[in-house]
């Protein structure tokens, strides 16, 4: 259902310029956000494997050319569909939210393909990083809003938001270390989205600020409106 003008602006009235975050995409949780909040990974996949495999040994059963390997086919088709629609939901709810909440918005500029080929391919693909920034970036310019991406080279793991020191990299399964610098505890997540919305140039001085990705995105205020988005994006 389309919805005019004036209907879009009161869902995103300008936000207060203090409102800025920085966004730690990640596997465990989905998304660390430099405030503390931690939004859980839903793993829509990983819940939908058992259907999945169920429907695809019942295909591999029925012989080919047959209504019933067709039927089978279809099953199969939908089951998938299911997972891709439920995931594009869950993409479109945060970004509206984190849109709407938030006047600027620091993402990093993840290396999505290179990660695709390890062995956290399944995982990667799950979580659907891609989509999910590509929603932030059209509704941002949509909405009035501003998007930084940072460069994926940018060490926000490695360095310790409160005296800059970079301690060097860390195996995945350490989620916390102290800083020899200034003996701060960290929670590895939520440091890398408070160095996430420093290289971005927000809240403090900028963190290795040569490293971003991109310009500021800031829409022109003529564009508000939902006239122009994707059927899909309407759901938001």
């Amino acid at each position: 259902m389309d919805t005019d003008a004036e209907t879009d602006q009161a869902r995103f009235e300008p936000a207060d310029p203090d409102h800025q975050i920085g966004i730690d995409l990640g596997l465990k949780h989905f998304a660390i956000l430099s405030d503390g909040t931690k939004i859980e990974n839903p793993r829509f996949l990983r819940r939908a494997e058992k259907k999945l495999k169920k429907a695809q040994r019942e295909l591999s059963r029925k012989q080919k050319g047959s209504r019933n390997r067709a039927k089978a086919r279809l099953k199969l088709a939908r089951t998938h569909a299911a997972v891709a629609d439920a995931r594009r939901e869950f993409h479109h709810q945060l970004s509206t939210q984190l849109i709407r909440e938030n006047q600027t918005i620091g993402v990093e500029d993840l290396a999505v393909r290179a990660l695709a080929r390890t062995r956290m391919a399944k995982r990667v693909h799950d979580a659907g990083w891609s989509p999910f920034v590509t929603m932030l970036e059209y509704k941002a310019q949509r909405y009035g809003r501003t998007l930084i991406k940072i460069g994926r080279f940018v060490p926000t793991s490695q360095t310790c938001h409160v005296c800059d020191r970079i301690d060097g990299p860390k195996p995945l399964h350490i989620r916390e270390w102290t800083c020899p610098g200034c003996h701060t505890v960290h929670d590895r997540d939520i440091n890398s989205a408070i160095n996430v919305k420093k290289a971005a140039g927000l809240g403090g001085h900028s963190l290795c600020s040569a490293g971003k990705a991109t310009a500021p995105v800031v829409a022109h205020r003529s564009e508000t409106g939902s006239h122009g988005l994707p059927d899909v994006a309407r759901v938001a």
